[in-house]
């Protein structure tokens, strides 16, 4: 079982910046691929990064690639998503998930996750 608590989300202005933060329980935080999603107002819910069990290989979908980084902390069972250049469209909910992989792999399947956090507002005014 792995419990999952995101935090950093605020209200911003477009061009700027913020770092959300995942907290995991657990002592097997290594051994779980994980994903943070996002869903915005009237829509389902969207891909935005990836990032294998050592952080080694990362993966992002047009929309974000550039502006948003994926990094993870295995020490403190963490994972980290640096927003950039943020847009309006950016505007959503944010969720960090993870998912047991037996080996280094990624998912941008939501599907695939075991385990999801209550997620954290971002809010992009322009």
């Amino acid at each position: 079982q792995v419990q999952l608590v995101e935090s950093g989300g605020g209200l911003v202005q477009a061009g700027g910046s913020l770092r959300l933060s995942c907290a995991a329980s657990g002592r097997t935080f290594s051994t779980y691929a994980m994903g943070w999603f996002r869903q915005g107002p009237g829509k389902e819910r969207e891909f935005v990064a990836a990032i294998s069990r050592s952080g080694g290989s990362t993966y992002y979908p047009d929309s974000v690639k550039g502006r948003f980084t994926i990094s993870r902390d295995n020490a403190k069972n963490t994972v980290y998503l640096q927003m950039n250049s943020l847009k309006p469209e950016d505007t959503a909910v944010y969720f960090c998930a993870a998912k047991w992989v037996p080996r280094t792999s990624i998912s941008i399947n939501q599907y695939e996750y075991d385990y999801w956090g209550q997620g954290t507002q971002v809010t992009v005014s322009s």
